[in-house]
């Protein structure tokens, strides 16, 4: 049986713009029955998690806070459209807790007092709003930054610092990070040590594959390298991030279009062997179903999803 995708990212908009030219105009026009279709088209893939990647983006939230003011959407309150269709589904949702300050900044996001602080208010207000819902499952701290060779000081200060005040308002969710600079990591005593220092549950290593600086040739041995760090550890759970997308033109200023499935299966077959968990980034936009009733993305996102599909053996 092949190894599935097991989760996702989502977003209500695309952060950066000229990537999401495929499906951020749609996206503006979900209504809520649109955000609910898309969590019942991820769970019938047989995906289990969703990483909700920001709960607010360019200084408005996507839910009724104090913090920013609310995004101009149709739907009223898409976070609640989401865990209540995940509810339903057996879906398991982790909210992100930012961007509560510029999405390009994460170094400086992660040592600044007055985002961490807007961050934990809103932290505060998403537990009490949305807290009894079954599947609201774990928080994700999105402000990433480089691995160069080991977590930084600092990142690790801020995972620590988050996780305990994830721990404070819910103590039964999970945590989860997904870091970028993969292709420099080694399964080094220096490494080890910074893994070992981080507080977080889990941790979904993105393969740089669809941002160009890592080959499909190369992962294998990068989630090698990994594995054997996390068990030295034995901290976090090993997850993979992998990405479903290619650019349209040029890396980071340009659309995001979907990858051919032959390099995807590559990328899926390469983590399995590692990997407790493997997330993409992502379905939204990627990925449709033909006839979809909430299609978001590149015409191309259609043969994705039907070669998946059929991979799956559905």
């Amino acid at each position: 049986m092949n190894r599935k995708i097991d989760g996702t990212f989502f977003e209500f908009r695309h952060h950066n713009t000229p990537e999401g030219k495929y499906w951020n105009p749609a996206l503006e026009r979900f209504t809520a029955s649109e955000w609910r279709e898309k969590v019942k088209e991820i769970s019938a893939l047989g995906m289990e998690y969703i990483v909700v990647m920001a709960t607010a983006l360019y200084d408005r939230c996507y839910f009724r806070s104090s913090v920013f003011p609310f995004a101009e959407m149709p739907c009223e309150n898409p976070i609640e459209e989401i865990l209540s269709q995940a509810d339903e589904c057996g879906v398991k949702v982790f909210l992100g807790n930012g961007f509560y300050g510029d999405w390009r900044r994460a170094g400086e996001n992660i040592k600044s007092q007055a985002v961490i602080d807007r961050s934990f208010r809103a932290m505060e207000e998403l537990a009490e709003l949305y807290g009894h819902h079954e599947s609201f499952y774990g928080w994700y701290f999105p402000d990433e930054t480089c691995i160069i060779l080991r977590f930084s000081k600092d990142f690790i200060k801020y995972v620590n610092l988050c996780s305990a005040r994830c721990r404070e308002l819910t103590p039964e969710k999970k945590t989860l990070i997904a870091p970028y600079g993969t292709n420099l990591v080694l399964s080094s005593d220096y490494f080890v040590r910074s893994l070992a220092e981080t507080d977080v549950d889990f941790i979904a290593y993105q393969d740089e594959v669809g941002v160009k600086k890592t080959k499909v040739g190369r992962t294998e041995k990068i989630f090698e390298k990994l594995r054997r760090a996390h068990d030295k550890a034995g901290r976090a759970e090993l997850w993979a991030d992998i990405e479903l997308f290619d650019f349209e033109g040029m890396v980071y200023k340009s659309a995001l279009i979907p990858a051919p499935f032959e390099r995807i299966r590559k990328q899926i077959e390469n983590a399995a062997p590692y990997a407790d968990k493997i997330l993409s980034y992502q379905y939204l936009g990627l990925m449709n179903p033909e006839g979809s009733t909430a299609f978001a993305g590149h015409e191309g996102s259609v043969k994705l999803y039907e070669d998946y599909r059929k991979y799956l053996g559905k």
